[in-house]
């Protein structure tokens, strides 16, 4: 039998401690639904807010655990918020604390005869402290 000294034990298990505590906290990704953090996102075009239209409301995507922009495709997004005529914003309930990228599509009929189609977006982050707080986006949207 082998004895192993006590001093080699010990760096052991402050090894595996290390890797473990590393492991779940690289994997810990707490951003998404299931929370209870309001979010209120308003988008303005040319300063002007963007009004939820019936034939065209706006619409929030949300990707989780991001701080950049993951692009302009549907299938980019891990979720989407609809916003309720004639509103001028989209309210999405029950979010956790996370990172987050916020990426808004609606319509400003105010400009041009036809309108025009205006997008925008910006990273956000829901800290802990704010797990259970109302929050208030305002996205600058362009052509």
């Amino acid at each position: 039998m082998v004895k192993v000294p006590r001093f080699h034990h010990s760096i052991t298990s402050l090894f595996l401690a290390f890797a473990f505590s590393l492991i779940f906290f690289s994997c810990n990704k707490n951003a998404g639904l299931g929370g209870d953090a309001t979010l209120t996102v308003y988008g303005a075009h040319h300063s002007n807010n963007i009004i939820n239209h019936a034939g065209y409301p706006d619409t929030v995507f949300l990707k989780y655990n991001v701080d950049e922009f993951p692009g302009t495709k549907v299938t980019d997004y891990d979720a989407f918020f609809m916003g309720t005529p004639p509103e001028e914003f989209v309210k999405i309930d029950g979010l956790k604390k996370g990172k987050y990228f916020v990426y808004m599509v609606g319509r400003d009929t105010a400009w041009g005869a036809t309108g025009a189609r205006v997008t925008g977006g910006m990273a956000l982050k829901i800290k802990r402290s704010q797990k259970s707080d109302k929050i208030t986006l305002n996205i600058p949207l362009s052509e």
